[in-house]
Formats: structure tokens, sequence, C-alpha cells
């Protein structure tokens, strides 16, 4: 899948896994992207989106409930 949520831009992100004892080792925050189509305009369209984009389509009525 892709790295990047193509309607808001969201991508992966870096940090650190902290243990008890506070050692740090580097780590990846990827985003939850799922493709999704859609008709917009009579076309169908498909774009990656991540899980919270989808969510704010949902409720602005852009995509069906039960899609």
């Amino acid at each position: 899948m892709a790295a990047r949520c193509e309607l808001t831009g969201k991508g992966k992100q870096h940090g650190h896994n902290v243990s008890f004892s506070l050692r740090r080792t580097k780590r990846v925050f990827k985003p939850n992207l799922q493709k999704k189509t859609f008709m917009l305009d009579g076309k169908k369209v498909t774009m990656t989106l991540s899980t919270q984009a989808i969510r704010t389509l949902k409720k602005k009525g852009v995509l069906a409930k039960a899609n």
C-alpha cells in the first residue's frame, strides 16, 4: 500500500519504543491506510485513505454509511 493518505497527507512518523528500564529503540508509527472506491461526479474513484479521513468523509456524507 501507499505510504501516505491521498487526502490528508498523513504518513509514517518516527519515535522510540521505551522499555521499563527507559532504554530507547527506534520504531515507526504507521497510519491505518485503506483503499476505498467511491463515486465522484459519476466516476469511480479509488483512493488510499487513512481511517480518520474515511470517518470524516462518512460524517460529511461523501461516502455512503454502508461502505
